[in-house]
């Protein structure tokens, strides 16, 4: 409670305060709560009817804006972004008459944008971006009256319809960001009536035609790359960076410079200047923060190696033996020391430079789970640094309580409860656009595969249950099993717990990059691996009535000394929200293995058929040892791997994908033949989706091979 009649100004932001949002009279203006672990609704904010400025962005805060009026008379500043509001856009902040800054972005407001809200006379920033709001943008700004609004985002929302002539009304709008939405048609001349604009972003929209030849001169920041727009570059805009155009926008030429599709390529090796310094200082950061890490963990070591042993605990086993750890080192005993291998994760995000990996991250593999709330890398299969510890930090979400959740199986075939889990030693496996994965290590020496969900992907428990509890009766030789999931008190805690696969993935043992285990897969290790596939892709399909969804190379796993392959992270979507589907298939999209039916979809759902394509280009993969996302080089400029694959074969040069590791195998005429036959299975794979084969067909047609 906050009571004070002469405290004006009250600042708590950034520390660890929880529970409900406190009581609040007196004479309080300006208050920031921001950045702590505060949960509830807000309906406590009815009574705070004097403040000015109010942040409270940051927290585990649900439900919705109470839709009570009059209240707030006097804010002018308002910020609930990064919390897990939901429910439509509250109409009540168009009440408040003195606003100037409304930012609820990075919650889960659905439904249209309300017009009133854009044509609001004192509002000069709105930021909506990162949320689930969808329709088309409709509005008209009163006669006789003028827009003061200067900043709009609506990026990462779902939003259709052309580019709305009204935003020309909007002649005080300085940065406007419609990024990653589903807008289509013409950029109409109206744009020139943005006299102000400064910052313009239309970048991964689905926008066509010509750019306006007029828009104003004050832009500076210009960006309308992975759309599909055509023509040339008008002359006032030839200035900006090939990245305001390029990757993206295959028929828009840039006078006196290469064609639009060289560009991915291009824009990899020509980093601006800031860009380089923020990586060499992050690369930097990183390595002081390992020197530490190592430092302390020297120290602890020594401290606990003058103390006896603990007594061993027996915990009851589970009813299947211990993985071989990929190491080589035994985790039996009280003096077996533990090697954590913290991935170097790259990941080239669309519309964006490589990045790094955090120093957070880096941590995480030492400190156990700690997942960064905003990352969206993606697995990359390279080897990192190695790091001897005795003892490794325990799996904690840094409350007192630890895992305070609800830990469910799906079979009676493990015992394990949340306080277990939570001690176990993790060491990070990878990520993707779900979260991170980390291999846990349990008290009987027991390896799992725990992914934590990343927050703002799962659906509402109800459901997210239901659709979990499906997976129990999937149990199959070339699909990796499900064990459970874990549901905690706080919006980020979700995880999903599966059998662990040793000794790691098929990306890991084919791409030819550095850390790769293992000598080059020779191809009868190859062509019984896409059989393994496909098998396992037939069993979910027909015995199972459900698609993959997320087939990737890092999504096989290879078990054993056989390598027998296993698809893992299947069905994830059943699990997710519609933008965290949406968000697995814009990542499969950049990877190279996203069906092009769901990159014309507006709502896009994974198929059977998708399955299809997606296997296809694994084929191509293996046939080529190549990674789907890569662009290869060419006379016409770069190309991905399957367009790269269509054009030698309509060259008569189709042999000439084939990997060069194994040349030596194709002087067999067996293994030629049966090279040649993959081949033309994964290009009938990768056809249109009115002309490719069901799964069945496809594993008939390579088991006979």
């Amino acid at each position: 409670m906050i009571m004070s009649t002469t405290l004006r100004v009250l600042d708590l932001s950034s520390n660890r305060l929880v529970g409900e949002l406190p009581l609040l009279t007196g004479s309080c203006a300006v208050l920031d709560l921001s950045n702590n672990q505060f949960e509830g609704n807000l309906t406590k904010m009815i009574k705070w009817e004097n403040i000015e400025y109010l942040d409270l962005s940051q927290n585990r805060l649900t439900g919705s804006i109470p839709e009570v009026t009059p209240q707030f008379l006097r804010l002018n500043y308002l910020n609930i972004s990064h919390n897990s509001l939901s429910s439509l856009l509250p109409r009540v902040v168009m009440h408040y008459p003195k606003l100037r800054v409304l930012d609820l972005s990075s919650n889960q407001f659905k439904g249209p944008l309300s017009a009133d809200l854009l044509t609001l006379p004192t509002l000069q920033e709105l930021h909506l971006e990162n949320n689930l709001l969808d329709g088309a943008v409709a509005f008209s700004l009163p006669s006789n009256s003028r827009s003061n609004l200067q900043v709009l985002d609506l990026s990462h929302n779902q939003l259709i319809g052309y580019f709305p002539d009204q935003f020309g009304s909007l002649t005080a709008l300085q940065v406007l960001d419609l990024a990653r939405n589903n807008f289509s048609g013409s950029l109409p001349t109206s744009m020139a009536d943005l006299t102000s604009i400064m910052s313009l972003d239309l970048s991964q929209n689905d926008f066509t035609g010509p750019l306006p030849n007029n828009l104003s001169a004050t832009l500076t920041s210009f960006n309308v790359s992975y759309n599909d727009l055509s023509g040339v570059v008008p002359e006032n805009l030839i200035s900006l960076p090939t990245s305001s155009f390029f990757p993206g926008n295959g028929r828009l030429s840039l006078p006196g410079v290469a064609a639009g599709p060289s560009y991915p390529a291009e824009k990899s090796r020509r980093k601006p200047i800031n860009t380089i310094v923020e990586v060499v200082v992050i690369i930097s950061c990183v390595i002081a923060v390992i020197i530490l890490i190592m430092l302390a963990l020297l120290i602890h070591y020594v401290r606990i190696s003058r103390k006896p042993p603990p007594d061993d605990v027996t915990n009851k086993a589970i009813g299947r033996h211990t993985p071989v750890n990929p190491s080589g080192t035994g985790i039996a005993g009280s003096g077996a020391a533990l090697v954590v291998s913290a991935e170097d994760l790259v990941a080239s995000r669309k519309g964006s430079s490589s990045e790094i990996i955090s120093p957070d991250e880096k941590m995480a593999a030492v400190t156990g789970f700690s997942p960064s709330k905003h990352s969206h890398l993606s697995w990359s299969p390279v080897s990192g640094d190695s790091f001897t510890a005795e003892t490794l930090a325990r799996l904690d979400v840094r409350s007192p309580d630890r895992l305070a959740g609800e830990l469910h199986f799906l079979d009676d075939t493990m015992i394990l409860t949340p306080e277990e889990l939570s001690r176990a030693p993790a060491e990070v496996l990878g990520r993707s656009s779900h979260g991170t994965s980390y291999r846990a290590t349990l008290d009987n020496g027991i390896f799992l595969t725990v992914k934590w969900l990343r927050e703002g992907v799962a659906k509402q428990k109800k459901e997210f249950a239901k659709e979990a509890k499906k997976f129990a009766n999937i149990r199959h030789p070339n699909v990796v099993g499900l064990r459970g999931y874990y549901w905690g008190p706080t919006q980020h805690e979700k995880l999903i717990l599966s059998d662990y696969i040793s000794p790691g993935s098929l990306a890991s043992f084919l791409y030819d990059r550095p850390g790769r285990k293992g000598p080059p897969l020779t191809w009868a290790q190859r062509l019984k691996i896409a059989v393994d596939i496909a098998r396992g892709l037939n069993y979910l399909h027909f015995d199972r009535a459900i698609p993959h969804g997320n087939l990737k190379a890092t999504n096989v796993l290879l078990d054993g000394p056989d390598l027998n392959a296993r698809v893992a992270d299947y069905c994830l979507h059943r699990l997710m929200t519609q933008a965290g589907t949406i968000e697995q298939i814009l990542d499969a999209g950049v990877l190279g293995y996203r069906a092009p039916e769901l990159a014309a979809s507006k709502k896009p759902l994974p198929s059977f058929k998708s399955d299809v394509y997606a296997f296809g280009v694994l084929l191509l993969e293996l046939l080529t040892g190549r990674c789907a996302g890569d662009v290869i080089s060419g006379e016409d400029g770069g190309v991905d791997l399957t367009d790269w694959v269509r054009l030698r074969v309509a060259e008569g040069h189709g042999s000439d994908c084939f990997d060069p590791t194994l040349i030596a195998e194709s002087g067999n005429p067996a293994v030629e033949k049966g090279m040649k036959e993959v081949l033309g299975i994964a290009l009938r794979c990768i056809r249109s989706i009115s002309e490719r084969p069901g799964i069945k067909t496809t594993y008939e047609d390579l088991s006979s091979i």
